[in-house]
């Protein structure tokens, strides 16, 4: 059986779904105050056609698929479809990216689910006022009450930071400090330029070199050897349980090693975060295509596959990056 393999060698076996567009909360360097113009929902990937996609996806040797939004949560019956994609038998991890505020009535379907492993928690500041300002939404008390129920579940949980200049730069090491007694993982992101028309401007962008510098301040670090093509750096600190890891989205120093490819919940198959967009499997499938058609289109399509992010970026159509992480699939 043919594999996904692209021009520089790598198999990708990891692929970002998008469930939906929508959101329940408005993050400042994700969207507008006023959201975005989402797509009316029989734009929309039905559960059926993102099913379909990830079994040949799963067929050319695709395991691992992680579910984002928006917020996956906000789409109705998104337990359901989770489901519905533990029964492909070549599929081995499921994990999913939350803002967390949707989730706690779930926690316990999610752990009879044995494919779902790893749950991200979007979770910007620890202090609840300024969580309520990044996300434009009275929800700390939710968020915070679901990073303890999930810390206390069977799932693997993994907090994620977007690492904003000015804003919460000095609660890095308070996020470290949740390792010592809590077995999760701490991931700070470098701040990407994908706020939506109407944001702000990035500030200056805090690094990874700039956040791991930050924590040494105050906590002895080790790099952990991860696994090649992992997202991040990580690190263990000195007596703690739990691990800390840096995600370097904006300077891309991983991309070389990267093996993953992303579907926008319009059906937009992108090889890079950067790219345009490369193809609308949404209009493939509904003008007929076979799963023959799709194994051929992606085999081909995956040839396609930049070497980095630069290049991506470099080669599109559409001018300087606009769209909003929830258009793309956080």
């Amino acid at each position: 059986m043919s594999k996904l393999v692209d021009s520089f060698g790598r198999q990708i076996n990891y692929v970002r779904l998008a469930v939906t567009d929508r959101c329940n909360l408005r993050c400042q360097y994700c969207m507008p105050a006023h959201g975005i113009d989402i797509v009316p929902r029989k734009e929309l990937l039905t559960f059926k056609e993102m099913y379909r996609l990830i079994r040949v996806l799963t067929e050319l040797g695709v395991n691992k698929i992680r579910l984002t939004g928006g917020e996956p949560f906000v789409r109705k019956d998104f337990v359901g479809f989770l489901e519905m994609l533990s029964f492909n038998d070549l599929l081995e991890d499921i994990n999913i990216t939350t803002n967390g505020a949707l989730i706690s009535n779930h926690i316990d379907d999610l752990e009879k689910l044995k494919k779902v492993k790893n749950i991200n928690l979007s979770i910007d500041s620890l202090q609840a006022d300024k969580f309520n300002e990044i996300t434009r939404r009275d929800v700390f008390d939710e968020v915070f009450k679901t990073m303890n129920a999930l810390e206390k579940s069977s799932l693997n949980l993994k907090l994620n930071i977007v690492v904003q200049s000015g804003i919460n730069t000095n609660e890095i090491t308070d996020f470290v400090e949740l390792t010592k007694d809590k077995n999760i993982a701490v991931r700070f992101i470098e701040e990407m330029p994908f706020n939506g028309k109407g944001q702000r401007e990035m500030q200056e962008n805090w690094t990874l070199k700039k956040i791991l510098e930050e924590i040494k301040t105050k906590f002895d670090v080790t790099e952990i050897q991860s696994e090649k093509s992992s997202t991040s750096r990580n690190y263990s600190i000195k007596n703690h349980l739990g691990t800390v890891g840096i995600i370097p989205a904006f300077t891309r120093t991983i991309c070389n090693d990267c093996n993953r490819i992303r579907i926008t919940s319009t059906g937009n198959f992108k090889n890079c975060l950067f790219d345009d967009g490369v193809f609308n499997l949404r209009d493939f499938i509904r003008n007929g295509a076979s799963n023959d058609d799709l194994k051929e289109l992606f085999l081909s399509l995956i040839k396609e596959k930049p070497e980095n992010g630069f290049i991506a970026e470099a080669n599109r159509t559409k001018g300087s990056v606009s769209e909003s992480m929830s258009t793309i699939g956080g």
